[in-house]
């Protein structure tokens, strides 16, 4: 029985990675019909929507195991744009040089320094994701609530680290090389792929057998599919939230690095405005349910290339950015009403 149960499970999942699938390719084929001069499918292009997607996606991994267990995060956006302006800030530390003047950490320490901005930028997301968490845990509050309020602490924490202004370091390092093109750039043709799109796919892999295969991931699917049944287990509920949320900080870092990297390696604390919608988005698009206990790794991709095309389709066609946001909420709408309507045949 328990074997039927799981084949019949693992048919279903299947199927709505193949529907999401099949929707990514009617998406792309719009754009490549009707964008001009078949500017939509050439080369150049499909690597940059490979490489904004990397932004999206690396994000969208935390926000999967979160929605998984019926919770939320707003706050994605102002924690990606905290990595990129603590990354920035680090870089153009300066110290007392051996004349007693005034030079860049970068310029003393060109190794250590980028890993040192790496360490910090993964501990202030990582910390600022756990005290999401706690908070929800330990104060019992909605994850609405609480991550709408960090949502706004966090970007005022960036622009207050900022200065209100843009950082620029003085040194360009291989963190703002992550992202650059590899099509285009023959010293860098090597590597077929950028070299943030490779940390992508090894987070891809991380987080598909972290889900699938240890014992932390079937905790996550049994407190988003029923807590107190999860509880009454002995699945340590609190705990496992705790830690989605420290996971969802730390792959935030990430996406923060290479979005500081597509932007030209500029602190912006501005950056990741309106990145919590394009998040969300790819994680329910890629078949995850807000009533929580459903998703997967594979499935959130997908949502987030989908997002991407749109995205970068809608502005090869000239749409303005608020028809590029009314169809990615409709989208979002849209998927949360047939997530809706089949459970609703479900029971």
């Amino acid at each position: 029985m328990n074997n039927a149960l799981f084949q019949s499970f693992r048919s279903k999942t299947l199927l709505n990675i193949a529907a999401r699938f099949l929707a990514l390719i009617i998406v792309f084929l719009f754009f490549a019909i009707f964008v001009e001069d078949g500017k939509f499918y050439t080369l150049r292009n499909l690597e940059n929507i490979v490489r904004q997607s990397s932004v999206y996606a690396t994000a969208a991994l935390g926000m999967t195991f979160v929605i998984i267990i019926a919770g939320i995060d707003l706050s994605v956006g102002s924690i990606i744009a905290l990595a990129v302006v603590v990354v920035a800030w680090t870089l153009n530390l300066q110290i007392d040089g051996p004349g007693g003047e005034l030079v860049y950490l970068v310029h003393q320490y060109p190794t250590v320094t980028p890993l040192l901005a790496c360490v910090l930028a993964i501990g202030a997301s990582s910390a600022v994701g756990l005290l999401n968490g706690a908070l929800i845990v330990r104060l019992r509050i909605v994850p609405f609530i609480v991550t709408l309020g960090s949502m706004g602490i966090i970007r005022g924490l960036a622009k207050g680290i900022a200065g209100e202004r843009d950082i620029y370091p003085p040194e360009e390092t291989w963190i703002g090389g992550l992202m650059d093109p590899t099509l285009t750039n023959k010293a860098k043709s090597w590597m077929i792929l950028p070299a943030g799109v490779w940390i992508l796919i090894l987070c891809i892999a991380v987080a598909a057998f972290i889900l699938k295969y240890t014992r932390f991931g079937r905790h996550v699917y049994a407190v988003g599919s029923n807590e107190e049944t999860a509880r009454l287990c002995g699945v340590p509920v609190g705990r496992t939230k705790l830690i989605v949320y420290g996971l969802t900080g730390f792959f935030c870092a990430l996406a923060g690095f290479m979005q500081f990297s597509y932007i030209g390696g500029v602190g912006q604390p501005t950056t990741g405005v309106m990145y919590e919608l394009f998040v969300i988005a790819a994680v329910i698009i890629g078949g995850a349910s807000f009533s929580g206990g459903e998703g997967s790794i594979l499935g959130t991709i997908i949502g987030a290339l989908i997002i991407t095309i749109l995205y970068m389709g809608g502005q090869q066609m000239g749409w303005p950015k608020w028809v590029q946001e009314m169809v990615i909420g409709g989208i979002i709408i849209l998927a949360v009403a047939v997530d809706q309507l089949r459970h609703r045949k479900l029971t």
